[in-house]
């Protein structure tokens, strides 16, 4: 049965009705909806969340910039945030396969210098976040994921409804079915993280990134270890550009040493990569065997394991972030900051200017227009003129690391010493980043070793550790407009890049007994990484959500 024909036999759905409906529980949703009861205890606000908890499914570095936060909560500390290891030292390396050079404090740009900031989980972080909304009488619904959004008669959103639960695999309702619910608002607002799945509707519909740059995403791999305690020096932040990334693909590295001897490390790979042969996740594996990452990794222990797209297109990138009836907030539309490799003051900042507009156009009595104080009080903010300054950084890396590097250094170390914020040129984007996968045939095949299981390791032992799960008896998440197109295109064509793009082994390319190809997808290793979504060169696969509470469990990420 089609989702219309199952809502005629059983409909109609429950509805409830909020002033404000919020979908997404991390950074930006929830600091929207704190920043609304602070503004006015008596707004009635919904979050709803597709994890089985608030940071089940939040996975970032993750250094915070606390700006936005002392902004939120100015007595933070008292109130038990987890930001309780400062940054102690920055190192910003350059890579070669066995050698590594260090750039000067004096030459460090800002975008690399943490002085003031933590690091911390953001998952526990968001937890912690939720509590604070719920004291506020926020209500949070997790395992709850909107799978549609709700359109007025006169094409203003409304509100969202939930997905229909006991949907078996053949898309017949089980014993277990229940119908999805209609929450409404007077505006609704997505904060659904990079690649959003309703955000990206909302911004085709709308029309929203009409003269904008294509966004341009990284995929980001991390793992948690527990390493011992001789070479732990909590405090210390280390990042790297260079090996083993060729030098024309955008991406790096970072090591941040967090309290009790663990440290995160993680790999960003821009997903403008050209050559298909190209493995984010393997990359990542292979970085750790280079001799400066080695002798902090050996003798520890792997403790968990994920992988999330970023946006990366800057403030060149940002669609427009309003429409009828609601807004875009934090990673959902794209207010990452790619130089710094932070997206968490941005996503609470965002969410507190919106929180702003919400709440002046809810005590004058609007509903369901355009929230334009939004995005006007963001082109005043401290946040744009960050933005501003880094506006050129991913463009530049199209051009090779090294005049990119220069250029940075040019635009985020000499620019700002003379007192000019805002770069007096702009360099453009004209391809979404799938566009820049070439042939198979045309680029240099890599051969990656085979992981030891110690240092390195494969993918389905690091899925098992990101605690993923999904209900079984479940349609596909992962949906194919035509399933053809995968051999017949993508293997023929491209050496079927979903097999090596994917950091969780959900693509995999088997033969049948007649010898002939075709794609097997594991949609229970899904991450909800949004990777195949994005790179997919024929724009095939179409990541929809899958039933509630399904996808990791990270912990401490």
């Amino acid at each position: 049965m089609t989702p219309q024909e199952i809502l005629e036999q059983y409909g109609p759905r429950e509805s409830m009705e909020y002033d404000v409906v919020i979908v997404g529980a991390g950074p930006a949703g929830l600091a929207t909806a704190i920043r609304l009861k602070q503004l006015n205890s008596d707004i009635s606000v919904v979050v709803l969340e597709k994890g089985s908890e608030p940071g089940a499914h939040i996975l970032s570095g993750a250094i915070m910039d606390p700006r936005a936060l002392n902004e939120l909560f100015p007595n933070w500390k008292e109130l038990g945030a987890p930001l309780t290891q400062p940054v102690a030292e920055d190192k910003f390396l350059f890579l070669d396969e066995t050698g590594a050079k260090a750039t000067p404090d004096f030459f460090l740009p800002d975008c690399f210098k943490n002085h003031g900031n933590y690091i911390l989980s953001l998952g526990n972080f968001v937890k912690w976040l939720a509590q604070q909304a719920e004291s506020l009488g926020v209500e949070i619904f997790p395992g709850f994921p909107a799978a549609e959004v709700l359109y007025d008669e006169q094409g203003r959103v409304k509100g969202v409804a939930t997905g229909n639960l006991g949907i078996g695999k053949d898309g017949q309702p089980t014993e277990n079915f229940q119908l999805g619910m209609e929450l409404l608002g007077k505006y609704t607002i997505f904060a659904e993280g990079a690649r959003g799945h309703l955000g990206r509707q909302l911004i085709a519909k709308f029309k929203l990134d009409e003269g904008r740059d294509p966004q341009s995403y990284g995929i980001g791999i991390k793992e948690l270890w527990e390493i011992d305690p001789s070479k732990h020096k909590p405090g210390l932040v280390i990042h790297t550009a260079g090996w083993p990334l060729d030098p024309d693909t955008y991406g790096g590295s970072f090591m941040y040493h967090d309290a009790d001897n663990k440290v995160e490390i993680g790999f960003v790979v821009g997903l403008d990569y050209s050559n298909p042969w190209l493995s984010p996740f393997e990359e990542f594996q292979r970085w750790k065997t280079h001799p400066e990452i080695r002798k902090y990794l050996e003798g520890g222990k792997r403790l968990s394991y994920g992988a999330r797209a970023i946006t990366a297109g800057g403030l060149l990138s940002l669609p427009k972030t309003v429409f009828p009836g609601g807004a875009l907030v934090g990673c959902d539309a794209g207010y990452l900051n790619a130089s710094r490799i932070k997206g968490s003051h941005a996503a609470i900042k965002t969410g507190m200017l919106c929180a702003e507009a919400l709440a002046e156009a809810l005590a004058a009595g609007r509903q369901l227009d355009e929230l334009t104080a939004y995005p006007e009080a963001f082109e005043k903010s401290w946040l744009y003129a960050e933005l501003l300054q880094a506006k050129n950084f991913k463009q530049w890396f199209k051009k090779g690391r090294t005049v990119a590097t220069v250029m940075t250094g040019v635009e985020q170390w000499l620019l700002p010493k003379l007192g000019i914020k805002n770069p007096p040129w702009t360099l453009h984007r004209d391809k979404p980043d799938h566009a820049y996968l070439k042939p198979a045939s045309e680029c240099r095949q890599i051969t990656y070793p085979k992981p030891d299981g110690t240092l390195t390791f494969d993918r389905l032992s690091s899925v098992f550790i990101s605690n993923t799960n999904h209900e079984e008896n479940q349609p596909p998440h992962l949906t194919l407009k035509d399933p053809t197109v995968p051999v017949r295109i993508n293997l023929a064509q491209y050496a079927g890049p979903e097999s090596r793009y994917c950091p969780a082994g959900v693509y995999e390319f088997v033969k049948g007994e007649d010898g002939s190809d075709r794609l097997q997808i594991n949609a229970q290793n899904c991450v909800h990484c949004k990777t195949c979504d994005i790179k997919d060169p024929t724009q095939n696969i179409v990541w929809v959500t899958p039933e509630g509470g399904g996808g990791p469990n990270y912990a401490g990420m």
